[in-house]
């Protein structure tokens, strides 16, 4: 979460919330989750492909910096826990 837009994975699904307005995706909706660092590496960069392929993205600053490779193994853990598959 940064002081604009956050990013939610849970149980539930992924919720984005992108200056206050939210897309809710439970997973029964979700074909696949995609992220990674912003170009400048500052940033996690997240997309939802919906099932009707459509796609969805949320951008959220990192910041320490270091805050990106925390994020990139929580997201790992949780992504196999509640998508083993996919």
């Amino acid at each position: 979460m940064d002081t604009r837009n956050a990013i939610a994975v849970d149980a539930e699904g992924v919720t984005l919330d992108m200056n206050g307005v939210q897309a809710e995706f439970p997973w029964p909706e979700v074909r696949s989750v995609h992220y990674r660092a912003s170009p400048n590496g500052k940033a996690l960069m997240l997309g939802v492909i919906h099932l009707d392929g459509h796609f969805y993205e949320a951008v959220v600053d990192a910041r320490p910096k270091a805050r990106l490779t925390e994020w990139f193994a929580q997201l790992a853990w949780v992504l196999h826990h509640y998508r083993p598959t996919g």
